[in-house]
């Protein structure tokens, strides 16, 4: 498990879900863009919540390594979205040209 420091105070989740969310904030930090991002945090009674995140250039976010915090806290498909994300941000795909338009030349 990791505990992500952010804004002063200290939040319990997964070290998959950990690694996904700083890599996006590295990615959208480096194109000067900002996104909300909602991961699960486990609350210190042990409930599971949600907690929203503002990350780009400005972020400071800090993650470490805990133990002894319960089990390991996952979400496959959210990870998979996260990094799907990042590519995109490091890898921007464009909708294909089309052809320009122009006069046709026939070849004899």
């Amino acid at each position: 498990m990791q505990s992500i420091l952010y804004g002063g105070d200290e939040f319990l989740t997964g070290d998959d879900i950990a690694d996904a969310l700083l890599a996006y904030g590295r990615a959208l930090g480096d194109e000067e863009r900002a996104e909300i991002v909602e991961i699960p945090v486990r609350e210190p009674d042990g409930t599971i919540v949600a907690a929203k995140f503002l990350i780009g250039p400005a972020s400071q976010i800090v993650a470490k390594t805990v133990t002894g915090s319960g089990p390991e806290l996952e979400d496959p498909e959210l990870v998979r979205r996260l990094q799907s994300l990042t590519r995109g941000v490091e890898s921007p795909s464009g909708q294909p040209l089309d052809a320009p338009e122009g006069p046709e030349y026939e070849l004899d």
